[in-house]
């Protein structure tokens, strides 16, 4: 029989909370991207068509121009980022569970799905794809490379914790 964890600290508790706090940060960018969609739209409408970088004109074949292409691309991100806070969610849950009753490996696995999925968004997609592909780096006013480059080190440093070794006999972090 498994021994249920003891409330109070360690590696479980600083897993729970650091997976909550990625939970509720990518809950609150869903939030304002459908409460402030114009705002956010007009970023991504800027950065795919990279009419704010140096305009080189070896780069410049690479800008997507079309209105209906660029709301379709920030549509995908948005669903791509409400898909992450649900499996987040339902990490942080399965944490809060886990640390009343033990058993961490279910929380464990969703938490690191989330993560991925956390990391792919602003790794894959803003940092490689917006960053070098669309040159992002290059505008003044539409970079959010530092805000990316922020929220992939805060989630890979999660990830991290929630894979730390452990005592697995007691199926402890």
């Amino acid at each position: 029989m498994r021994k249920p964890a003891v409330l109070g600290g360690g590696l479980p508790v600083a897993a729970t909370a650091l997976t909550a706090t990625v939970a509720v940060y990518i809950l609150l960018v869903v939030l304002g991207n459908v409460t402030d969609f114009d705002t956010n739209r007009d970023f991504v409408r800027h950065v795919l068509a990279m009419d704010t970088t140096y305009r080189d004109e070896d780069l410049m074949w690479r800008a997507v121009t079309s209105r209906t292409l660029q709301d379709l691309a920030y549509l995908l991100i948005i669903a791509w980022e409400a898909a992450t806070a649900a499996v987040l969610l339902a990490a942080t849950a399965r944490w809060a569970r886990a640390l009343r009753r033990g058993g961490y490996e279910r929380a464990r696995r969703t938490a690191t799905l989330g993560l991925v999925m956390f990391l792919l968004l602003f790794g894959l997609g803003f940092i490689a794809i917006g960053g070098e592909w669309f040159a992002m780096w290059q505008s003044p006013r539409w970079n959010g490379l530092a805000a990316a480059q922020r929220n992939f080190l805060v989630a890979g440093l999660t990830l991290l914790v929630i894979h730390l070794p452990g005592r697995r006999d007691a199926d402890r972090l």
